[in-house]
């Protein structure tokens, strides 16, 4: 009976060259090149990290056009007050869409329901009123007065804010009888520029809050958003709803959406929302339909790109098949 020796660690290696080898050494080298390409590609290619559009950052960036926004509020005028559904049930005007008797913005009604004038101007500065008796004399003149005098005193500040200039905190107009409105109009701007009136229009029952509905429509209806998008080539016809801001790609996947735009009859039509979102629909109603429609489902058998693109496998395929018959019998004479 053969008795194998227990062969030691050391005759096992001997012969073989053995180097000191550093694994924690080596692991922090790889992390650290690795957090400096990634701090590089970041810095290259990333989106910069642009703060929010808050009420707060317009009315100290354009505190004229927060003021004449406030103003067009309180006088109805501005597009949030004429918007129609979800908003405002009794604006039906150009901003709600519809395809002959099919109008879906109307049927689903008012779910967002803003008073332009209230939620905008008066239950704000209400709501800040307590501790400034001159502001809750404004208001009390202004609501007192009758229908026919709040608008001659909004047209002719309307007016002057055309005329007026911008000083520190403050935006001057010409003299005029304009009522209470530049007492409510500079305590509106103190509002904004304070961050008060970003805390009074976002202010809801739920924990969490989701719904942006009255500040968005708020900036919306002045110049100042607007501008911003036209700075970061994110309006319509820029393709702004693929761009993320000031960079690119941004959000590529929406290219099939903002591509309907780009084209007639979609680039001027007044109901392209609508009509986009029936096409989309439509699409996407095809799309997971796609194999039980006769004659789309066959364009891979008639059109075999797949072959194409898997053309090794195949060509493998057939090499197998071909070996697998083995060589075609000879022919012998007798």
């Amino acid at each position: 009976m053969r008795h194998h020796r227990q062969i030691s660690k050391k005759e096992y290696y001997r012969g073989v060259q053995m180097l000191p080898y550093d694994l924690i050494k080596e692991l922090a080298i790889a992390t650290g090149v690795m957090l400096v390409v990634v701090l590089v590609l970041a810095a290259v290619l990333s989106s910069p990290d642009e703060p929010s559009v808050t009420v707060q950052s317009w009315a100290k960036a354009a505190p004229l056009d927060y003021v004449t926004t406030a103003t067009a509020e309180l006088a109805g005028t501005a597009e949030s007050a004429a918007y129609g559904p979800p908003y405002d049930q009794h604006h039906q005007g150009d901003d709600v869409q519809a395809i002959g008797p099919f109008a879906p913005q109307i049927w689903f009604g008012v779910h967002v329901p803003i008073n332009a004038a209230t939620d905008y101007v008066l239950q704000p500065l209400s709501e800040s009123s307590p501790g400034d008796p001159q502001l809750a004399a404004a208001l009390t003149e202004y609501r007192s007065a009758s229908h026919a005098q709040q608008q001659s005193w909004l047209t002719a500040y309307t007016a002057a804010l055309g005329k007026a200039t911008v000083s520190g905190d403050t935006v001057n107009v010409p003299q005029g009888h304009y009522g209470p409105l530049p007492t409510m109009m500079d305590a509106m701007l103190e509002l904004g520029r304070s961050g008060a009136m970003d805390g009074l229009l976002l202010s809801g029952q739920h924990f969490y809050q989701t719904d942006y509905s009255l500040p968005l429509m708020f900036m919306a209806s002045g110049g100042y958003l607007a501008g911003l998008a036209h700075q970061y080539k994110m309006e319509g016809n820029q393709w702004g709803m693929m761009n993320e801001t000031g960079s690119y790609p941004g959000q590529a996947w929406l290219w099939l959406y903002t591509f309907w735009y780009q084209i007639p009859p979609f680039l001027t039509a007044t109901n392209a929302d609508l009509i986009v979102v029936i096409i989309m629909g439509v699409l996407s109603i095809v799309l997971m339909l796609l194999p039980l429609i006769p004659g789309l489902r066959d364009i891979p058998r008639w059109v075999p790109v797949h072959r194409l693109v898997w053309r090794n496998y195949y060509q493998e395929i057939a090499r197998v098949a071909a070996s697998r018959q083995g060589p075609a019998p000879s022919a012998t004479s007798g």
